[in-house]
């Protein structure tokens, strides 16, 4: 009897066991019953007919990284280009991806080959290094379209590796040597040009301000001079009306005619020299007529 018991304990165990089922976060299970599809499990405890439903398929609903195999593609203008790249994805419906396809990483992987050849067959070499990313869009549109069936979403592809062969990189590099030599020539020449352009300008300045500079000065001197002969002719003027204002006043005329007498004497005083000839005028004895006459003039002026 106890042998009984204990049997029926371990069968209700294993029913327990096969009938209870826990379904991690982000996972989900397909089960079958009777070998036809009858549900997904979601996360959490789920319950299950022992020997009847069945777990047939296991997903994990996460994003995925599969990364592409490398494989040589022919640009358009015949070029062997070595590509690899990463693919991202993630399963959306369970069920299609159970029952759409038997085996949808080898399904997509596949078709990201084919895609990148065919993309790559209609550009030039130059062109794939330029536009990865209009590449990577043209795949995940692709395979999104081909994959509706399979309950696979492509999130994102992404080249890691374009390489072409050899020779071509080494005639990449001497051509970026030769394109940066001559933005090195253009920039010296446009530098140099510069450079004379800053010269002929400064050297237009600076004759363009010496001659400000001596313009300015030739109109002060100028000024200078006119205010010099006007200050020499007010004073000449002033000394001429103050010798007339003392000839008017008693003695004046007296003091005049002394004045004249030395005028004349120091005249014969420093007579000059010329070539050992000294000049002697032709009437020395008649000096007072001399004086006369000089005062004559003076009084003729001052009536």
């Amino acid at each position: 009897m106890g042998s009984v018991l204990l049997v029926l304990l371990i069968a209700v165990i294993i029913l327990v066991a096969q009938g209870v089922r826990v379904v991690p976060q982000q996972h989900a299970w397909v089960v079958e019953r009777l070998g036809k599809f009858h549900a997904v499990l979601g996360p959490g405890l789920n319950l299950v007919i022992p020997f009847v439903d069945r777990v047939a398929y296991k997903h994990v609903l996460k994003e995925i990284p599969l990364d592409v195999p490398s494989q040589v593609c022919i640009t358009r203008d015949n070029t062997q280009l070595a590509v690899d790249g990463i693919l991202y994805f993630q399963i959306t419906e369970p069920r299609q991806a159970s029952y759409g396809t038997s085996d949808y990483v080898a399904a997509i992987t596949q078709l990201a080959q084919t895609t990148l050849r065919s993309v790559i067959g209609r550009m030039e070499l130059d062109k794939t290094f330029e536009e990865r990313d209009d590449i990577n869009r043209h795949v995940v549109a692709v395979i999104n379209e081909a994959s509706l069936n399979w309950g696979v979403k492509v999130l994102r592809y992404e080249i890691k590796d374009l390489t072409p062969p050899t020779e071509i990189l080494h005639a990449m590099q001497r051509q970026i040597t030769a394109e940066r030599e001559k933005r090195a020539v253009i920039a010296s020449s446009e530098g140099k040009m510069q450079e004379q352009i800053n010269l002929a300008t400064g050297a237009r300045e600076a004759a363009i301000k010496e001659s400000e500079g001596e313009r300015t000065a030739a109109i002060n001197r100028a000024q200078g001079e006119a205010e010099a002969i006007k200050a020499v002719a007010d004073a000449t003027a002033q000394a001429i009306t103050r010798i007339a204002e003392a000839i008017q006043h008693p003695g004046g005329m007296q003091a005049v005619n002394l004045k004249v007498a030395e005028k004349y004497v120091e005249a014969f005083a420093g007579l000059a020299k010329a070539n050992n000839t000294l000049i002697v005028p032709s009437n020395m004895a008649d000096l007072s007529s001399l004086i006369g006459a000089a005062m004559t003039v003076v009084k003729e002026t001052r009536a």
